[in-house]
């Protein structure tokens, strides 16, 4: 077994896919519209989904925005610099929601940014 996607509803794909292509870097790999089931699917990542786990992005076309309660966590990416990352992802429009810096009670550098929709990402800086 391995892990292939993570899938997230998003209320407005477009500014989803700019957020995750244009400022976090990523490449959209596929879309596909249902017209009948009124969504479509967007898989977004790093690299081919036959190598590496990506993200789904789930629009549903009668859907603006999700509650997205309190089970969830974050998505983490690795990062070189985390403090050059958070720069980067500000420059781009990104909304950065905790700075780089040592995490509590450790010493592994991680920051927080958040998507159009409210979802946390996490950076883990990694050398």
């Amino acid at each position: 077994m391995r892990l292939l996607h993570t899938m997230l509803r998003v209320g407005d794909l477009d500014k989803s896919l700019a957020f995750y292509t244009e400022v976090l870097g990523m490449q959209l790999l596929r879309r596909q519209d249902y017209p009948e089931g009124k969504f479509t699917l967007a898989f977004v990542g790093y690299g081919p989904e036959d190598e590496t786990a990506v993200l789904e992005l789930t629009h549903n076309w009668d859907t603006n925005s999700y509650d997205l309660g309190n089970g969830y966590g974050h998505i983490a990416l690795a990062v070189p610099d985390a403090y050059a990352a958070c720069d980067a992802i500000r420059e781009r429009g990104g909304n950065v929601v905790r700075e780089a810096g040592p995490m509590k009670h450790g010493s592994t550098v991680i920051a927080f940014v958040e998507d159009p929709d409210g979802y946390k990402i996490e950076l883990i800086q990694r050398s």
